[in-house]
């Protein structure tokens, strides 16, 4: 029979894991106390959140909340991080903050949109310009022919306007 401790804390991992829109397993074996303090301190100020949580209970959850997927990345001991907004600027900021702090915590693995990402394509995920770059470099790609045609139908009036201007000139007015 489960402890009413352990039934409130599935049921507090299925809301995460029902709210998140990514969810990324990590290794934290080497860790000090401290160093979990600080990394949680640091994404918490991202409005991300980790725990540490026990295989059996996660998957309990994983199974309650509909997404399966999670059951896959959970190996030995496991921190998760559950990011509720842009999932890919939630990656890249646990990816820096641990490699600016050369912390020994391993990225794992990413669930994300019912799919687990593991090794090449959890580099992928983490060098990935943000979502405003991107938007920038789309707007970018789409201004440039618009200037372009711009630029050609402007060039007629703009050459109309300086022959009509040297006339003027000529004739003597200003």
């Amino acid at each position: 029979m489960p402890s009413s401790k352990k039934v409130q804390e599935v049921e507090e991992l299925k809301e995460k894991l029902s709210r998140s829109t990514i969810a990324i397993a990590t290794g934290f074996s080497g860790t000090s106390g401290s160093t979990m303090t600080e990394l949680r301190r640091h994404l918490r100020s991202q409005g991300i959140e980790y725990r540490v949580v026990k295989n059996t209970l996660m998957e309990r959850a994983a199974e309650a909340a509909g997404r399966p997927e999670v059951k896959e990345v959970l190996e030995g001991p496991t921190g998760l991080v559950f990011g509720y907004g842009d999932p890919i600027q939630h990656l890249k900021v646990l990816a820096e903050y641990i490699r600016s702090n050369r912390l020994p915590v391993a990225v794992r693995a990413a669930v994300l949109g019912g799919r687990v990402y593991r090794d090449q394509q959890l580099t992928a995920l983490m060098t990935i310009p943000s979502r405003e770059v991107l938007a920038g470099q789309l707007v970018g790609q789409l201004a440039g022919p618009l200037v372009r045609l711009v630029t050609a139908l402007n060039s007629p009036v703009r050459g109309l306007a300086f022959v009509l201007q040297q006339r003027v000139v000529q004739m003597g007015g200003t």
